[in-house]
């Protein structure tokens, strides 16, 4: 096999991020692309009470097992499968089972700070920001935290204030100027959805007609 091509998404919570993501998986084979999402990789928990977990900064990059994500795909740019954590959001932490991840043509890493770390950066043929009005992004968040993660309606406006929101500020926003691509109003982006959907079926196109993809 050639080496895979990553594309990473990133953006602030609710920006729309997992759904381009998911805009570009659904329009191509599934044995041409898989995805790996950042939340995935929040540390283990194991060691600490309930108590604790709740109170952990889940929007800093801390929070995040960086050095296992950069091994992991590392070994898929390298065509080797993976066993990809399940996180938990209503424990706080890992379930006890993986999932295995084998490599495709098109890997899309897609997370909020995947920008943020050079490493991570270093390895990405394609890096997308997708740019969208914090109101909107925080409607999102709200309706996603209530039905999908158990939380409560004070809990998830608590955490924007405290964390969410400063860490946007801080470590994802600046990230932006890393991005190749901007996509603004993402999920709703058609005309920059149809973009990329053709863009990664050319890759495919190339790396299946024996032609290696490059970044010009």
């Amino acid at each position: 096999m050639s080496k895979p091509i990553l594309i990473g998404i990133t953006g602030g919570t609710g920006s729309g991020k997992s759904t381009i993501a998911k805009a570009i998986f659904e329009s191509i084979p599934e044995k041409n692309v898989t995805i790996i999402e950042q939340d995935s990789y929040y540390k283990d928990q194991s060691h600490l009470p309930m108590e604790n977990r709740v109170k952990t900064n889940y929007d800093h990059p801390l929070a995040f097992d960086t050095e296992l994500l950069y091994t992991h795909i590392k070994e898929l740019l390298n065509n080797k499968p993976i066993e990809k954590p399940i996180y938990n959001f209503s424990k706080h932490n890992r379930e006890d089972g993986t999932i295995t991840v084998y490599p495709k043509d098109i890997i899309i890493l897609e997370g909020i700070m995947i920008l943020e770390d050079e490493k991570l950066r270093s390895l990405m043929d394609i890096k997308i920001f997708v740019d969208t009005d914090s109101d909107v992004r925080i409607i999102r968040r709200i309706l996603r935290d209530l039905n999908e993660r158990g939380r409560t309606l004070d809990s998830v406006v608590a955490q924007y204030l405290n964390t969410v929101r400063p860490a946007h500020l801080q470590f994802i926003e600046p990230s932006k100027r890393y991005a190749d691509i901007i996509i603004p109003e993402g999920g709703y982006n058609k005309v920059a959805i149809d973009i990329m959907v053709a863009k990664v079926k050319s890759i495919i196109y190339e790396k299946q007609n024996g032609q290696e993809y490059k970044i010009v």
